[in-house]
């Protein structure tokens, strides 16, 4: 099993204190799957790294995107050819890194009277996407007729659907991805702290040298000595940029993209699908155990890039198009049950509309070294990381004449995996479950389990079987609260309730449910105030609202 080391802010102080006394090759500033993934490629060369975060790890973008790892069919009809290629690529060899946390999920894409995909079109597109992608066997795609989707999908519109593709995908946990290639990076002697902001940089000789940090948990500054600085900071990038007086050249362009989450007797579909909307855009609708979401939105953003939010608008378009496809669901507004907003760090392009504009990533470097990366996407973290870091080890061979280790990150499995193939998964989870039935937990617990943490499981069952609670839930509950403030660096009850176990999206009630004691163990653990207790049950309970409500009283 590839362990987790102990990585917690029980031990902020020392952390903080090693971060202070020594000297990094590089700092990364941005604890999302950008940075996550540079962290862990720099480190598994042999460079000494540190990562900081102004928030909690992946607490922007990358807890906020589609959660699939895909090779973006939607590419090809932009003839981005190359960005169809390197992602699809890219999807089986993330899948063989953490085959629990990334699973395969086939996708059906319906063809329907005046939709964006013809059947002879789609048939040739999809033929192409296998082929960029490589993709083999039973994974490639299949032109169904219309009996045949009808069949995988009941719930298709029978009066305009003509046919269907059907082709492979792979779904993930956005979120737990980037925690688990930081955690991953820990075991090469990488440095990560969360809650961590950079306020300023450190220069020696007009060149960056280091970065200036607000500690957001106990107010003090601190500063980081290195020898290079990435930020891949997100949706944050120009404005580090600007501190840096190097906001010049290519600039952000926001969008905010929304999902909607129902509970899946809601909206049941029998797998993922992804369908068209009578405004010429696509979306999905993925079913995730208890719940099914759907998404996404492509609109400009220009406001607070700290308070993201679904509003009622965003709700209403994403119901309607939902009900033009599924005419039998008939959805409404209390039907949701949660949502989630966030922002793509696009590279602006003039005259281009939001969802026209590219998703690939760029490299910008300053006249006084710093490096910033943005743009891309999600399935493509690895690939991003990997140029970037090229770019930093090119740097040092020209300047020391000493050869850094070239990228591995495609053959390091991560945090929480020793599983060969799929297969093993399901092995895997069908022993947890017959461990844990005789509590009265159920097989979708096991799935949760595995799929969130793998191997790591074991742990939390051993600290399971430390709790004496009657509530075979709460005791669950809190052998993960317990993993997660050990080994993950949760600090509060959202880190725990939003990022490392996806609750406020996918299994909102529980939070309600469970709320106290898991404010219980987080007070004793840290030693919080009752004051500071107060503070992140407040947020909390702002948190569910936004995610939750969106009444025309809200709006």
């Amino acid at each position: 099993m590839n362990k987790p080391l102990r990585f917690s802010n029980l031990d902020r102080k020392e952390i903080v204190q090693e971060l202070s006394k020594e000297r990094y090759d590089l700092v990364v500033i941005g604890g999302g799957i950008t940075g996550g993934g540079i962290a862990l490629d720099a480190a598994s060369r042999g460079l000494k790294v540190a990562l900081v975060e102004k928030g909690d790890y992946a607490s922007g973008t990358s807890s906020k995107s589609t959660k699939l790892i895909h090779g973006g069919l939607r590419y090809l009809k932009q003839f981005d050819f190359w960005l169809v290629k390197e992602v699809g690529s890219e999807r089986a060899i993330v899948h063989k890194l953490a085959p629990h946390l990334v699973l395969p999920e086939k996708m059906l894409l319906p063809l329907i009277d005046g939709g964006s995909y013809g059947k002879w079109l789609t048939s040739i597109g999809l033929k192409v996407y296998d082929i960029l992608a490589q993709v083999e066997g039973e994974d490639q795609r299949q032109m169904l007729g219309k009996k045949e989707a009808l069949k995988l999908e009941p719930l298709l519109p029978k009066k305009i659907l003509n046919g269907a593709g059907y082709y492979a995908e792979y779904r993930t946990d956005d979120a737990r991805l980037t925690t688990e290639n930081i955690k991953t990076s820990l075991q090469y002697g990488a440095k990560a702290l969360n809650y961590a902001e950079v306020t300023d940089f450190v220069y020696e000789n007009e060149k960056v040298a280091g970065v200036k940090i607000k500690d957001n948990i106990s107010g003090e500054m601190l500063e980081i000595k290195s020898n290079y600085v990435i930020s891949a900071a997100g949706p944050w990038v120009d404005e580090l940029r600007s501190t840096n007086n190097s906001k010049k050249g290519k600039r952000l362009h926001l969008t905010k993209g929304v999902h909607l989450v129902f509970p899946f007797e809601k909206l049941p579909v029998n797998q993922s699908v992804y369908f068209d909307i009578p405004d010429g855009r696509m979306m999905f609708a993925i079913p995730r155990g208890k719940i099914t979401y759907v998404g996404t939105t492509d609109t400009n953003f220009n406001l607070d890039k700290d308070r993201v939010e679904t509003d009622l608008a965003d709700a209403i378009y994403l119901i309607s198009a939902v009900n033009n496809m599924f005419p039998d669901i008939n959805l409404e507004m209390e039907d949701i049950i949660s949502s989630w907003a966030g922002l793509r760090p696009l590279i602006h392009e003039e005259g281009k509309s939001a969802s026209e504009l590219s998703r690939k990533d760029e490299i910008f470097t300053s006249d006084s070294g710093l490096i910033s990366i943005a743009g891309g996407k999600l399935t493509g973290y690895r690939k991003m990381a990997e140029r970037v870091v090229n770019r930093i080890t090119k740097k040092i061979e020209e300047e020391t004449g000493v050869e850094v280790a070239a990228c591995t990150t495609d053959k390091i499995p991560l945090c929480g995996s020793d599983f060969k193939k799929f297969k093993h998964v399901k092995k895997y989870i069908q022993e947890v479950f017959e461990r844990i039935q005789p509590d009265g937990l159920t097989e979708h617990d096991a799935w949760f389990l595995v799929t969130n943490y793998g191997k790591q499981t074991e742990i939390i069952l051993d600290n399971y079987k430390s709790f004496r609670n009657k509530d075979s839930q709460l005791r669950l509950m809190r052998a993960e609260l317990k993993f997660g403030m050990e080994h993950e660096m949760v600090s509060n009850p959202l880190d725990f309730f939003i990022r490392r176990t996806g609750r406020l999206y996918f299994d909102i009630e529980s939070i309600r449910m469970y709320m106290n004691p898991v404010f219980d163990d987080v007070k004793k653990a840290f030693g919080y105030s009752d004051d500071s207790m107060l503070h992140f049950k407040e947020q909390l309970e702002k948190e569910l609202e936004r995610h939750s409500n969106f009444s025309l009283e809200r709006a």
